[in-house]
């Protein structure tokens, strides 16, 4: 049965955040909430953490899988962001935005695409988010929690709780959490792509 942490959604209390931390280095799986809908994390080493997203989720190992980063220092030590991609990610975070980029050597080869060696980049603008990547110390391994048969991510705590309470081991709840995912733009090849349209705004990169 998954452990349920209520969080307050302006001001995280550290003792949770650091209970949460905890639970990810031993190698938990929790769903937690983003500023576009709830997301499943685990720790980059955590291999059965990965499989178990995998399983969740209904997907194959071609899943992009998101790396969840602090800040633009910390996406640059994962994904390679070339100069004419730079500025214009730069820009746009943090935000509702996911980037493909190719995955430095940082990347554990099991997280990249198999083929294109690219992995999916993002650095949130949700309060929470960044006072558990500030105390994590390292980007968290993340899928969107888009269930098999659905078309949209999960938004209630509660609901996530009664969905998955046999399949997670804890269940962040941090007040309210939009529906809409992110907007994805692969930047892979040197050009922006945009590959799914959602919460942020694409025209700053189709005039890229």
């Amino acid at each position: 049965m998954a452990r349920f942490v209520d969080v307050h959604p302006e001001n995280p209390q550290q003792r949770l955040i650091d209970q949460i931390v905890a639970a990810l280095r031993d190698d938990e799986l929790i769903a937690y909430p983003t500023d576009s809908g709830y997301a499943l994390g685990c720790q980059l080493g955590n291999r059965e953490g990965r499989d178990r997203m995998l399983r969740i989720r209904g997907l194959d190992d071609k899943h992009h899988f998101t790396l969840m980063c602090k800040d633009f220092a910390q996406l640059g030590q994962f994904a390679q962001v070339a100069n004419s991609a730079f500025r214009a990610i730069k820009a746009a975070t943090p935000g509702p935005y996911t980037f493909i980029l190719p995955a430095t050597q940082e990347v554990p080869r099991r997280l990249m695409h198999p083929k294109k060696r690219t992995v999916g980049v993002r650095i949130p603008d949700h309060v929470f988010d960044q006072a558990l990547l500030e105390a994590l110390g390292e980007p968290l391994l993340s899928s969107t929690l888009i269930l098999p048969g659905q078309t949209e991510a999960q938004t209630v705590g509660w609901d996530v709780k009664e969905e998955l309470d046999h399949v997670v081991d804890l269940v962040v709840e941090a007040g309210e959490t939009p529906a809409e995912p992110t907007t994805v733009v692969d930047w892979s090849e040197g050009y922006p792509e945009v590959v799914r349209v959602g919460a942020g705004d694409p025209a700053r990169f189709e005039a890229a």
